[in-house]
């Protein structure tokens, strides 16, 4: 978009120009008083998910790395209104490079469309990058070491809620040592976004009974997201 010159020519203005330019206005007509006068949400771009992944590189900050066939970093839309985290990768994922592909990943998958979204509408991302040895559970130091990362997916990925998939996942996010069964069901706060436990999918594949219950987890974020269930 171009604008006359004093002198005749023509000068380009860029987008972010007027974008503040804009702003600079809308706060100077709310000084006077205006009604109904709104500022632009503003969403961080100081760094993207694609500097966190170089960041990252190839990991060998705790000994998960030894075992590893690929670091899974995450996928999805890096402006998702919704993310999803769970514990670290099973045997698919490390092989795939990718969160969330074996049976509890087609589970998560139905569990995202029956909300309305598809995948890739969403933001998978897991505790841990890499997979502990036979599917154990990430040990605190490992955990530790991975974690920085994972919040500054979620600062740049910046969702309206975040759904914590099990155990391990929810209480690493909310600094606790309270059990899922007792955190579920309501939403907790992380830098002022709304979490919601519940089950993660592979829990659920061994315990059908409590489907339910976590869809109604589910149907709480829908409400809080404005979506119909």
């Amino acid at each position: 978009m171009k604008k006359p010159a004093p002198n005749g020519k023509s000068l380009l203005v860029s987008q972010s120009d007027l974008i503040s330019a804009l702003r600079q206005q809308l706060r100077y007509e709310q000084e006077l008083g205006i009604p109904d006068i709104t500022l632009p949400a503003k969403k961080s771009t100081h760094e993207t998910l694609e500097d966190i992944r170089d960041d990252i590189g190839d990991c060998q900050r705790c000994k998960l790395c030894s075992g590893r066939s690929h670091v899974v970093f995450g996928v999805g839309n890096p402006q998702a209104r919704l993310m999803f985290i769970g514990e670290g990768p099973g045997r698919d994922e490390d092989l795939k490079g990718e969160p969330f592909v074996g049976r509890a990943g087609q589970l998560l998958t139905r569990m995202i469309e029956a909300m309305g979204f598809k995948r890739p509408d969403v933001y998978i991302a897991n505790i841990v990058k890499c997979r502990p040895p036979d599917n154990r559970n990430p040990e605190p130091e490992e955990i530790e070491t991975c974690h920085p990362f994972l919040l500054r997916q979620i600062q740049t990925v910046q969702p309206e809620v975040i759904v914590g998939l099990g155990n391990i996942a929810v209480q690493t996010l909310l600094g606790t040592k309270m059990g899922i069964t007792k955190l579920r069901g309501q939403f907790h706060e992380i830098a002022g976004i709304p979490v919601m436990p519940t089950y993660h999918p592979a829990f659920l594949l061994r315990n059908a009974t409590m489907k339910k219950p976590c869809w109604e987890d589910l149907q709480k974020v829908m409400e809080q997201l404005g979506l119909k269930s």
